[in-house]
């Protein structure tokens, strides 16, 4: 029975790694669908580099920064490739290849932010440094085993607030971070030409195929059932099949609060309802539950997605309208602004820990610190490595390139012909 039980583990954790996978095609067509057509084959050409990086350097050194050394100290030890270290039940081939695609995830969400201007050669250097450097070390922190989830009773988390933080399946440790770089990246960048006129206001750049954004969408609504279930990593035994049945509903009520949230606030706000605003919607709801999907009741998941959905368009017309930053996909508002809080959600929606269910503040500082670590650590990996890359090389293309499109110039083909 232990033997059957460890199979069926081990399909599942592989069958929610695919979804994942699936995952990089849906930010690919979000990403596409949402900016113009003159940039397409960069966007796609961006989207395979992020994989196809992330998996050679995670193989080769990232999995052992982020696993190596049993969770002691700032990093793991490097593998090589190596992968005997590994101590898990799991097979470690599976267990590497569903940290593999989370890890190719956090570098994707950068990509959008930065669509549009960015010279493909340094995008190629700050993918790798991220999937590299930049995840494994606070994942290291986290799911590692490191400081920010040791629950002995010396560690630092236990002896200041009496418990340790939790990201069930993310959103502080991939979107957080894949927002916080999105946004210092959008920074270091600038607006796109046109982007914000003489008088300061901003210009709409509409995407060229919502029809193509939207499928993106979907796509991305089903590779989060591999998302946020299959971190449980078992669906052996009643504990395991409650547990991963709880986080699908809980991930699709959020998901399905989020976007109508953001539909009705649109159609107060505008006049009409946004079907880009409520595409992001869904994916801000998506985000908000990833934090504590196996925490909060499925009432609990309904509050976070709304939250998420109402809060994401005052974020984004706020870094647009207000502080000038041009985030053609609103990914610094979908992952960053969102997963931090629905990381804060959690500490007081929990049912078992959450300060509204009596259980005291102690989990929900806990979260509010783990966060604040985790995103400062992001945004000054951010700022040395764009600003870095800005002085040393450049890091925006020439204004002829930016105006006529990267596809020519930069992959000497066209998607559209």
């Amino acid at each position: 029975m232990n033997e059957i039980g460890l199979s069926l583990d081990t399909v599942w954790m592989l069958l929610a790694a695919m979804l994942v996978f699936w995952m990089q095609p849906g930010f690919a067509l979000c990403e596409a669908g949402f900016t113009r057509s003159k940039n397409t084959a960069n966007i796609l050409m961006k989207n395979f580099v992020d994989f196809m990086f992330g998996s050679l350097l995670f193989f080769f050194i990232g999995f052992g920064f982020m696993f190596g050394s049993e969770g002691a100290g700032f990093i793991g030890a490097p593998n090589w490739g190596d992968l005997s270290f590994w101590k898990g039940q799991l097979p470690v081939e599976g267990f590497l290849i569903f940290e593999t695609v989370f890890c190719a995830t956090s570098a994707t969400i950068v990509s959008g932010a930065m669509a549009e201007r960015t010279k493909f050669s340094m995008y190629l250097v700050y993918s790798a440094v991220i999937s590299l450097f930049i995840y494994p070390i606070e994942g290291h922190w986290t799911w590692g085993g490191g400081w920010l989830c040791n629950a002995a009773e010396d560690s630092f988390m236990m002896q200041t607030f009496g418990t340790v933080f939790h990201d069930f399946a993310g959103s502080a440790i991939v979107h957080s971070v894949g927002g916080v770089l999105a946004l210092v990246g959008a920074i270091a960048l600038g607006p796109r030409r046109g982007k914000y006129g003489a008088d300061g206001k901003s210009r709409a750049i509409p995407g060229h195929n919502l029809a193509m954004a939207a499928l993106g969408v979907f796509i991305l609504w089903m590779g989060w059932f591999g998302f946020n279930p299959g971190s449980q990593l078992a669906a052996s035994g009643e504990v395991n099949r409650t547990a991963i049945s709880h986080v699908f509903l809980t991930t699709n009520l959020a998901a399905v609060a989020g976007g109508t949230a953001t539909m009705l606030l649109t159609y107060l706000k505008y006049g009409k309802p946004s079907l880009s605003l409520t595409l992001n919607g869904v994916l801000a709801g998506l985000v908000g539950i990833t934090a504590g999907c196996d925490l909060v009741s499925p009432f609990g998941a309904v509050i976070i997605g709304l939250l998420c959905g109402i809060v994401l368009v005052y974020a984004i017309e706020f870094i647009d309208h207000r502080l000038h930053i041009d985030d053609p996909v609103g990914a610094s508002s979908v992952h960053g602004v969102c997963g931090i809080l629905g990381t804060l959600m959690t500490g007081l929606l929990s049912t078992s820990t959450g300060a509204f269910y009596g259980h005291g503040w102690g989990f929900f500082c806990a979260q509010a610190f783990g966060i604040f670590i985790i995103d400062l650590w992001a945004a000054l990996c951010g700022i040395a490595l764009f600003y870095g890359i800005k002085r040393l090389h450049g890091l925006r293309v020439d204004d002829r390139i930016e105006d006529e499109g990267l596809d020519i110039y930069e992959h000497g083909e066209s998607c559209y012909n």
